[in-house]
């Protein structure tokens, strides 16, 4: 029978280059900039990638198919990335890997995730090729492995600024709500502002605690001008 290890009865050998190929990542991911860049790893390490923006997409997806890692940030639009893990780890060792993604408060993130059942965990930003690399292989059954030497790559990605944009958007139109959801708002953007090593962003979102107020204004007079900046180059 068909399984991850052999897929069509053909599985690609994983190579010092590409120590991913074969692999199929399901991400799930809410950010564009993040899932951009998780793309742009796995293209660079020879993985496949599907994405999930949601937890329903995501289990809309594995009623159909079976990765060999899934990546679950924690803070999606419909619920907790946690029980998606607590979900996949209570199910048994159907996905040889599941790691958790998080750009808020990202010890006690990790900490949460890994105590839920997930084998480990991604801070944002994501663009460094060998801890993702590293953090995949470690975790992945030996008969995955690519043999012999391999270099510990030290290439950087750089995600097309469009995605950041678009999650910036997002991110206006949520606060543009008449009861914006505040939480949810306020680890988004700290997320996307990590993954775009935007501290001064980053710094505000840190901040942002209520719908009304001074820290509501700076939020949304910062995005905008983020926004406008981008728009212009």
């Amino acid at each position: 029978m068909d399984d991850f290890r052999t897929g069509f009865g053909y599985r690609p050998q994983p190579t010092a280059e590409r120590p991913l190929l074969g692999l199929t990542i399901l991400v799930v991911e809410d950010s564009r900039f993040a899932s951009e860049a998780l793309r742009l790893l796995c293209l660079r390490s020879g993985a496949r990638i599907r994405r999930a923006d949601c937890l329903a997409s995501a289990r809309r997806h594995l009623q159909v198919y079976r990765p060999t890692v899934a990546i679950i940030d924690l803070g999606l639009p419909d619920g907790s990335g946690l029980d998606l893990i607590t979900e996949l780890a209570d199910a048994g060792p159907n996905i040889p890997v599941v790691l958790a993604t998080s750009g808020a408060e990202r010890e006690a993130a990790k900490d949460a995730a890994l105590k839920c059942g997930a084998n480990g965990f991604l801070p944002k930003p994501l663009d460094s090729l060998g801890a993702f690399q590293t953090e995949i292989l470690r975790h992945l059954p030996m008969e995955l492995q690519p043999t012999g030497p391999r270099a510990l790559p030290e290439g950087e990605i750089h995600p097309d600024e469009l995605a950041f944009r678009e999650d910036l958007t997002h991110a206006m139109e949520l606060l543009a709500r008449p009861a914006p959801p505040v939480a949810f708002v306020r680890s988004f953007v700290i997320g996307v502002a990590r993954a775009a090593h935007d501290t001064a962003l980053e710094d505000v979102a840190t901040g942002y605690s209520s719908q009304s107020g001074h820290e509501h204004q700076a939020l949304r007079r910062m995005i905008s001008d983020r926004i406008a900046s981008l728009a212009a180059v």
